[in-house]
């Protein structure tokens, strides 16, 4: 949290740079050195060389950005690299049964990508990625203040912005803040007053992107799944399931019901976390270890 603090505020000789953007590696070099860097820790830490390591990635990767993730993960000093899609690592961390017969459906929002699954028998039956997420958001916020303010202001200041007044749908008791920023008349610190309502019309079409594919997954979902599907609801994760009155607006649109599973931010980080505690009964929802047979 304190690196990325730093954007925006690095001197000239310092440059803040992010190693995944979309959820794919954007900067290899970077990753590497990140990844090095966590590894080495955690070898100092539990006293052990090479780890195993289970990797999230998006739903919608194809199989040279996987080797490429695989190749980074290995050369920053893992032993065994293994991929599992951030949907289905969103639903174990999530406590759904992904082994049973049943259909089940995530939704996980993240930073650079939305992953909509659904789920059974341990594997992805329908699943769409969209590059429209918590990043996409701030930019939308960004855009629409220099816009209608006349207003600069940066990522962090977006994202605390998007947080404190983002919402899907109309708030019962508008909120409002003062934002700081860059008035780009007089180039001069400028702060404004800005309201739920005003964050609610900057995100609205990415906010309607994110449903229509949710529609258009359970579109394409056979009629056997789609009926469990009725039953269970539509599971949120992810940092983007905490845009209040998310689940309402896609419970309204979809007509089923909706949860916002518990600690969405840890979801996937926790889903890895049990498939590499359980490797061998989790190994059949990887995608790596399904290629190498």
């Amino acid at each position: 949290m304190k690196q990325k603090k730093c954007c925006g505020r690095t001197p000239e000789q310092i440059k803040a740079v992010r190693p995944l953007k979309d959820g794919v590696i954007a900067d290899f070099t970077a990753t590497q050195l990140m990844l090095k860097n966590l590894i080495s820790k955690v070898c100092q830490r539990y006293n052990v060389i090479r780890p195993r390591v289970v990797v999230g990635v998006p739903s919608g990767i194809t199989e040279v950005e996987e080797r490429a993730v695989e190749e980074s993960v290995l050369q920053a000093g893992a032993r065994e690299v293994y991929l599992i899609e951030e949907p289905m690592a969103a639903a174990i961390g999530a406590n759904l049964d992904v082994a049973e017969p049943s259909g089940s459906i995530v939704v996980d929002i993240g930073g650079g990508t939305t992953e909509v699954a659904v789920i059974s028998l341990g594997g992805i039956v329908v699943s769409t990625s969209l590059r429209i997420a918590g990043d996409e958001l701030d930019e939308n916020i960004m855009s629409y203040i220099k816009r209608e303010m006349n207003l600069a202001i940066g990522e962090t200041t977006a994202e605390e912005i998007k947080i404190k007044l983002g919402c899907a749908t109309p708030l019962m008791t508008e909120t409002n803040m003062i934002v700081r920023g860059r008035d780009l008349s007089t180039g001069l610190p400028k702060n404004v007053e800005i309201y739920s309502s005003q964050i609610l019309e900057a995100m609205s079409e990415s906010i309607n992107e994110i449903v229509e594919s949710v529609k258009q997954t359970l579109e394409k979902t056979p009629p056997e799944l789609a009926s469990d599907i009725m039953e269970k609801g539509i599971v949120l994760a992810g940092g983007g399931a905490l845009i209040q009155n998310l689940d309402k607006l896609l419970s309204y649109k979809t007509g089923m019901p909706v949860y916002v599973a518990e600690n969405p931010l840890d979801c996937v980080v926790k889903g890895t976390e049990k498939t590499i505690e359980d490797l061998e009964k989790l190994k059949g929802v990887l995608t790596n270890s399904r290629r190498r047979r």
